[in-house]
């Protein structure tokens, strides 16, 4: 099977200067430049959504332990928090961590990083 003839869009009138500039800068052309741009904006985008599939995934009391590791909480003021055992979040923290395929509650906090938990801290 071809591909596909490549598809045009348009792009903003103010973001054309900045492109031109950038791809200048980058020795590589404005259509090459916004080529990779689109592509590694798209990837994330699916990187995002797997994410999202993953957190969806989770059990509730999962999502509330994870929330609270990425708010900075430790297994114990989560515990106390939960009104469950220490030992509870220690294996919700590492069936968390198994399902976002990090090693570490630090790992949890950086793939999240951009996320808005403040809403699980009220």
């Amino acid at each position: 099977m071809r591909d596909p003839a490549p598809r045009v869009f348009e792009l903003d009138a103010a973001l054309h200067p900045l492109l031109v500039s950038l791809a200048e800068a980058q020795q590589r052309s404005p259509d090459e430049l916004a080529s990779s741009l689109v592509a590694s904006a798209l990837a994330q985008q699916a990187g995002q959504s797997e994410l999202g599939r993953t957190w969806q995934a989770l059990p509730p009391r999962q999502q509330q332990v994870t929330a609270l590791i990425c708010l900075g909480y430790t297994n114990r003021q989560i515990a106390a928090r939960l009104g469950i055992a220490i030992n509870t979040v220690h294996t919700h923290s590492r069936l968390s961590q198994a399902a976002f395929s990090v090693n570490s509650k630090a790992g949890l906090r950086q793939l999240l990083a951009g996320w808005d938990f403040s809403g699980w801290d009220a």
